[in-house]
């Protein structure tokens, strides 16, 4: 075909249209600009061909429109030459309109309605190479509304026994969003599973799988085929199905998954189709090779059937050890899978996973940073009380050598298992100063404070401790954190007099020249400012301060205000204030209840917790942190004393107020929140010998299928002037699917006024791999929680 352009001269030129091979070559090898010119004559080529109403050229004119399509280009102006080619009498329009219809059409595009009668009239016609065009176009673009159009043809068809229009029936009512189109497949998808063709099976229990997810009652109907559902798989295992459908020696691998996935669906909270499953399982996981992908497959979807249904606890040890097996696979994918179901695995079956520990050891020095960083999760996991030195050793090892992107998590997770599981303190201190001279500047917030508190309370530990600080920040000074400990305990703590075993005592002169290299450095304004205040707290143990008062003078005129405040307050502290400087800078005292409490506190606070709230116990692991942060006191304490009518007073009686009052007559629970399986609930306990104080636990539980992290990331009462709050940390941050614990989390309101009580809360989580945050009020308390 031809097409003529005009020129400024009057003569028209005569450009012929390209072919669409020549088209592809032509813009292959053109470049960007020249490309878009190629495209744009042909559009306009294409555009003239439309116009011309050329039936027998259409088609071809649209396959070249749609390639401009796969290219990025608008192709909308052949929205409605593809209705035309749908409507054409011929196969080889109907073959370009459907597939342009597929690719231009949507269901935002109004042209799509257009195209139900011919797909109805091409489903009546009975040529099946055309039933299977509209049965596509049907399953890619069908909208509720066409499919509920077209159900009686669908359902005609659905009668034949013709394997060719059944598998895309299967695959267009799958696809679609019609209840009409499941509902007549329900009754007769039990019939379909008995049918010997490879496609309708597969399409018949994918079907399935859908409608057992969506719906109840089609769960239970399609239950009772369990046992021809495992008769068919143990064929597929022992004898073969089908040798064609055979790969690297597996019959038929994707019918075997897919059987298995619809089984588990099927055995999920339902004993009698466990047990009917439990004993196929075996065989099959004892049977399929695992040499080649096709039966590693299948031994992944073996493993994922027995973690999600009610299997015994000899299948769950199996399952733990073929993911082992999978630890030794060449193959990356394989080894990524098996590190990721093994770590779904270590909260219910721990001492199986344990097992495995040395392989996922070796899985840590994978160059490959997916594979290093699930190796580091699931080693993080499996750390606990009996064996924290040796794991927290080989993790220490991977800090020093790990990539830069793993420093973060790595030492976080060091120190976590530190802080929940460390025998003694001098391990614990030891550990904590081992991350920080590694990986210092990549630490948690929080490290510096727990060192700091954690070497304050093991006071015979000072002299070894600090002895430690100075050492590691004299070698290296660029790890800040470990810098400012080293300068707090410096200041803190006279050791000039005390000694540690195998190390000399520190000289005066040494300690100084630790802290005028951080005050020079200028390498982090934290670590200047604690290096300040360090010496003037050495200066009160000196008889000759002038070195150090020239050294806190400089900072007098520092740019940053922080800095110039603090040097400025200190000069004059040393010159107008000096009688007091002594008194003013004397030691801190311990934080009590800080970040790490001694065990039999904790044990204390455990019980009086068990006693005071009828809350699920939560998981060993998670309960000490909560017990670390709630400040109770033991049973035979006397009462508080009276409130401070101050408000600063009392917000201190409120931090001083017991966790584990005797509650007066039960006051009825409260549901707060509930969206996509994630339930809060909360629980009201006044003690009797405070009444301004009202204790409400929040208990998060799970319905889904996922395992999302909540907690409570603040709290706001409606009047926040006469109203004391504080919000404790939750126990846990996870709530497991279904048969986990829920988390608690307590809040403390101190309401002296007995005003009407409203909560406006913000809960956060994880659901489906994206970060929720709900902010809701409640506003039904029951009255109990603040009328006299």
């Amino acid at each position: 075909m031809r097409v003529e352009f005009g020129d400024p001269g009057g003569e028209r030129m005569v450009v012929p249209s390209l072919k669409f091979h020549d088209l592809i070559d032509e813009i292959r090898g053109a470049k960007r600009e020249a490309e878009q010119e190629v495209i744009w004559k042909e559009c306009a080529h294409i555009r003239a061909s439309f116009r011309d109403r050329n039936p027998l050229h259409r088609h071809r004119q649209l396959a070249k429109l749609l390639y401009v399509h796969m290219l990025g280009y608008p192709a909308h102006f052949g929205q409605m030459e593809c209705l035309k080619l749908i409507a054409s009498p011929r196969v080889s329009d109907k073959r370009a309109g459907y597939l342009g219809a597929m690719l231009l059409l949507d269901e935002r595009q109004d042209a799509h309605r257009l195209i139900t009668n011919n797909i109805k009239n091409d489903l009546s016609q009975g040529i099946q190479p055309v039933q299977g065009l509209a049965l596509c176009t049907l399953s890619t673009m069908g909208c509720a509304e066409m499919c509920q159009d077209l159900a009686t043809e669908v359902e005609k068809l659905l009668l034949q026994p013709s394997p060719y229009d059944t598998r895309r029936l299967l695959t267009a009512v799958h696809n679609s969003e019609s209840p009409e189109l499941s509902n007549i497949f329900l009754p007769l998808s039990a019939q379909l599973l008995h049918e010997c063709h490879h496609g309708i099976l597969l399409g018949t229990i994918t079907l399935i799988m859908k409608l057992c997810k969506g719906s109840p009652a089609a769960l239970r109907h399609f239950r009772k085929v369990v046992p021809h559902q495992v008769q068919i798989l143990q064929t597929l295992v022992t004898l073969g199905y089908s040798t064609e459908h055979s790969i690297s020696g597996i019959s038929d691998p994707f019918l075997q998954v897919q059987i298995l996935h619809l089984l588990r669906i099927w055995g999920r909270n339902h004993e009698e189709s466990s047990e009917t499953t439990n004993d196929l399982l075996a065989q099959v996981a004892t049977d399929t090779e695992t040499s080649r992908n096709a039966g590693s497959a299948v031994f992944l979807e073996t493993v994922l059937i027995i973690m999600d249904i009610c299997s015994a606890s000899g299948l769950r040890v199996l399952a733990v050890n073929i993911l082992g097996r999978f630890l030794l696979n060449s193959d990356k994918n394989v080894r990524y899978i098996a590190l990721t179901s093994l770590l779904r695995l270590v909260q219910s079956d721990h001492g199986a996973v344990q097992r495995h520990w040395p392989t996922v050891v070796e899985c840590l020095q994978e160059p490959d940073t997916s594979l290093s960083r699930q190796a580091l999760a699931l080693s993080l996991a499996l750390v606990n009380s009996s064996d924290v030195r040796p794991m927290t050793q080989e993790l220490q090892g991977f800090l020093e050598s790990c990539p830069p992107d793993l420093w973060a998590d790595c030492a976080s997770g060091i120190l976590l298992a530190a802080e929940r599981f460390a025998s003694t303190k001098w391990w614990h201190i030891d550990t904590i100063l081992h991350v920080l001279t590694t990986a210092g500047t990549h630490v948690r917030d929080d490290a510096v404070a727990n060192l700091t508190h954690l070497t304050g309370g093991a006071q015979e530990l000072h002299a070894c401790s600090v002895h430690c600080l100075y050492n590691a920040p004299a070698e290296d000074i660029s790890q800040q954190p470990l810098v400012q400990v080293a300068a707090w305990c410096t200041g803190e703590y006279d050791l000039l007099e005390g000694s540690c075993e195998e190390t000399e005592p520190l000289q005066v002169e040494e300690m100084l020249v630790l802290l005028e290299k951080v005050l020079y450095s200028l390498m982090s304004l934290p670590a200047t400012g604690y290096a300040l205040t360090a010496l003037m707290k050495f200066s009160t143990r000196l008889h000759g301060d002038n070195h150090i008062r020239q050294m806190v003078s400089i900072y007098g005129s520092c740019l940053d205000v922080e800095l110039q405040q603090r040097a400025v307050e200190y000069n004059t502290l040393v010159g107008k204030y000096d009688r007091m400087r002594a008194a003013i800078l004397e030691k801190m005292p311990l934080v009590k209840g800080g970040p790490q409490a001694d065990k039999e506190t904790e044990e204390r606070k455990e019980a009086q917790l068990s006693e005071a709230a009828p809350v699920p116990e939560p998981q060993a692991s998670k309960l000490l942190d909560l017990l670390d942060l709630l400040n109770g006191t033991s049973g035979n304490a006397q009462h508080p004393p009276p409130l401070d009518p101050s408000p600063g007073g009392t917000l201190v009686h409120l931090l001083a107020l017991p966790c584990a009052p005797s509650p007066l007559a039960p006051i009825p629970k409260v549901k707060g929140f509930e969206h996509e399986g994630l339930q809060l609930n909360l629980s009201f306990v006044q003690p009797s010998e405070i009444p301004a104080l009202l204790l409400i636990t929040a208990t998060a539980t799970n319905s889904s299928g996922s395992d999302p992290a909540a907690l409570l990331s603040s709290a706001q009462t409606a009047y926040a002037q006469s109203f004391q709050l504080q919000l404790q940390a939750p126990s846990g941050d996870a709530v497991p699917a279904k048969v986990g614990l829920p988390i608690t989390q307590l809040l403390r309101i101190l309401n002296p006024n007995k005003a009407p009580l409203q909560l406006k809360l913000r809960l956060t989580y994880n659901h489906s791999g994206q970060s929720v945050q709900e902010i809701f009020e409640v506003n039904n308390l029951p009255l109990e929680t603040w009328h006299k």
